[in-house]
């Protein structure tokens, strides 16, 4: 446990950034849950749109220190992949 009001202050900060964090990763799984059900339906049209509206959120959860900048490129990289060979 923390003892010091630094250690204090600094275990409530790490807490409030956890949970934001958390929120924030969340928000990205939506959108790219989206995007593999739009894709599974077989629809090109709304895989593309679900695509087009969860490249944003990735790129934001790199520079909200999320993700990886690596990673977010290859999960694109991959989806956009799958929806370009959609019929």
């Amino acid at each position: 446990m923390a003892n010091t009001p630094q250690s204090k202050k600094r275990a409530r900060q790490n807490e409030t950034r956890f949970q934001i964090n958390k929120a924030r990763r969340s928000r990205i799984r939506t959108f790219l849950r989206k995007v593999e059900e739009a894709i599974a339906s077989g629809n090109k049209e709304t895989a593309s749109e679900a695509l087009r509206t969860a490249q944003p959120e990735l790129m934001r959860g790199v520079t909200k220190g999320v993700l990886h900048k690596n990673t977010a490129a290859r999960k694109i990289s991959r989806l956009s992949a799958r929806v370009k060979t959609l019929a």
